[in-house]
């Protein structure tokens, strides 16, 4: 199951850092640097906003991660139509969360850009371009079956985490073809081709 998680968060980085066009340099929301958003402009629902990963920290770049286990998972390849389904289902989901249980258009936007930044730290993860490995935080993970409530409608209690425990639970499925020595030229030329197609 962890494993089939793993390949959905995998491809939703490809499809955050593939799929979609960044904001212009410069005019990105508070990428880096300290930049809070408690409050913003007064609304009462970014109230606590700059809690979850910090002021400093608006994309939710993992400083730390603690490897639960390396060997345990392995991923096993699925039809990348099934996996896209999936990943089309989570991004979905993503517009449900943010446009039923945020008003304020305003707020809806810095959260959305919020999450799309962090998704596209995971690109670097899979193009082993960071110093973890392509994996997840299978703690946080766990919760995905308690967004939504039994009747189908989303839920609104406190999961128990914030922003700053994402990597504590970090897992590294293993089984993937990277090759230190063919690998780093292979996947760059799958970005490139995937950048390539995204911009045409």
């Amino acid at each position: 199951m962890f494993a089939k998680l793993f390949k959905i968060a995998a491809a939703a980085a490809v499809v955050a850092t593939v799929s979609a066009t960044p904001l212009p340099s410069g005019k990105s929301l508070a990428a880096r640097g300290s930049h809070s958003f408690n409050s913003y402009m007064g609304f009462s629902d970014m109230s606590g906003f700059d809690n979850f990963y910090g002021s400093d920290n608006f994309s939710g770049v993992i400083s730390k991660t603690v490897v639960e286990h390396e060997s345990e998972l392995v991923c096993h390849s699925e039809s990348v139509e099934i996996v896209q389904q999936r990943l089309l289902v989570l991004q979905e989901m993503a517009k449900r969360i943010i446009t039923e249980q945020i008003c304020e258009v305003e707020s809806q936007t810095v959260v959305f850009e919020q999450f799309y930044s962090s998704m596209g730290h995971f690109s670097g993860d899979i193009r082993h371009k960071s110093h973890r490995g392509a994996g997840y935080d299978e703690g946080i993970a766990s919760h995905y079956s308690s967004i939504v409530e039994g009747d189908g409608s989303l839920s609104s209690n406190d999961l128990g985490f914030s922003g700053h425990d994402l990597g504590s639970h970090w897992v590294v499925p293993s089984g993937s073809n990277w090759n230190d020595g063919s690998s780093p030229s292979s996947v760059e030329s799958a970005f490139e081709a995937a950048k390539a197609a995204r911009s045409s």
